[in-house]
């Protein structure tokens, strides 16, 4: 049985401030969701937790914008111990690159997936929502979090080439572009920012190289703590979607990430009922879904950037997964 996703009180700090800045009292807030308030006591909150808190937060408010004010107004320690490695780190790339690696201590309620191109690159974000569907205001606030946290980074204020949504507006257009900065698009395959290539790459003046890896050292330390209680296979499914590319990742790779032999990890794989090879088909069905039905890339470069050896493989992969062939699956869509 999967463990269900928790998240951090520093997140669930996120929507009971900006409840506070709308006059929104914590306490009315937890009893519209149904929490209690010893629950403030815990270290992490199941994820429907959450979600019964935005979706309260939302109905209260009456404020379309709820989520991306939320985001918004995000500051280091809204990210836990992850908020001092991103300060720290080199580049946006690379601090993008921690995100994605101590996600789960922020909130393992979703992941995030950088996929490079030639001039920029997508990031995406995968929510991992529990029993309830995610409000919209969930997801538009991890979005707009990431451009306005990207801004006590970067010398200049990160202006994405374009925001994509897979849900419809919640509120009026302006109020979006004047939080992310950038021309949005809804109704698409999934949600994520495009990030020019030359800003993700551009030193950061922060940069500390002892004290980034002073915080990732305690940040390890936690994310291991709280993966002992996940299991195996749920583990390496975030794993290797984070490093799925044109060169997929090695099942001896993914054994060494996680201190086991290949042969070990094999056997609790299939003692799970599911293997390595079924993990990485599953990380290459859903980016592929994702790719194919947002258009703009051809089938050979997705086959390409999937680890293909070439397009035939990757044709007789996605008849495999959905009964017919990519190019007559975008046309249906």
């Amino acid at each position: 049985m999967t463990l269900p996703a928790t998240v951090s009180m520093s997140w669930v700090q996120t929507v009971l401030a900006e409840g506070q800045r709308q006059g929104l009292p914590e306490a009315a807030l937890l009893q519209a969701a149904g929490i209690p308030a010893r629950e403030l006591q815990r270290e992490r909150w199941p994820v429907d937790h959450i979600t019964r808190l935005w979706r309260a937060a939302a109905r209260l408010s009456q404020d379309p914008g709820f989520g991306l004010k939320a985001g918004a107004a995000v500051g280091p320690a809204s990210f836990n111990v992850v908020g001092f490695i991103l300060q720290t780190s080199a580049t946006l790339r690379q601090a993008l690159a921690v995100a994605q690696k101590y996600q789960s201590l922020i909130s393992d309620g979703g992941r995030l997936q950088l996929l490079p191109a030639a001039e920029a690159s997508w990031l995406i974000y995968h929510p991992q929502q529990g029993d309830l569907a995610f409000s919209p205001h969930q997801i538009e606030a991890v979005l707009a979090a990431i451009v306005c946290a990207s801004r006590w980074l970067v010398p200049r204020p990160l202006r994405p080439h374009l925001a994509c949504f897979s849900h419809a507006p919640v509120g009026p257009l302006p109020g979006y572009r004047e939080v992310l900065g950038c021309p949005v698009d809804f109704h698409q395959a999934f949600s994520g920012l495009l990030i020019d290539n030359a800003l993700l790459d551009q030193p950061l003046p922060q940069a500390d190289a002892r004290l980034a890896a002073l915080h990732e050292s305690h940040a390890a330390e936690k994310l291991a703590l709280l993966a002992a209680g996940q299991r195996l296979d749920e583990r390496l499914r975030g794993w290797i979607a984070a490093r799925l590319g044109p060169g997929v990742p090695t099942r001896a790779e993914a054994a060494a990430s996680i201190g086991l032999g290949e042969r070990t990890l094999a056997r609790r794989l299939a003692g799970l009922g599911t293997s390595y090879a079924a993990l990485v088909d599953e990380a290459r069905r859903e980016l592929a879904l994702q790719r194919v039905a947002q258009g703009g890339s051809t089938m050979r470069a997705i086959a390409h950037d999937l680890g293909y050896a070439d397009l035939r493989c990757f044709h007789r992969s996605f008849i495999r997964w959905t009964g017919v062939a990519p190019g007559q699956w975008r046309a249906q869509r």
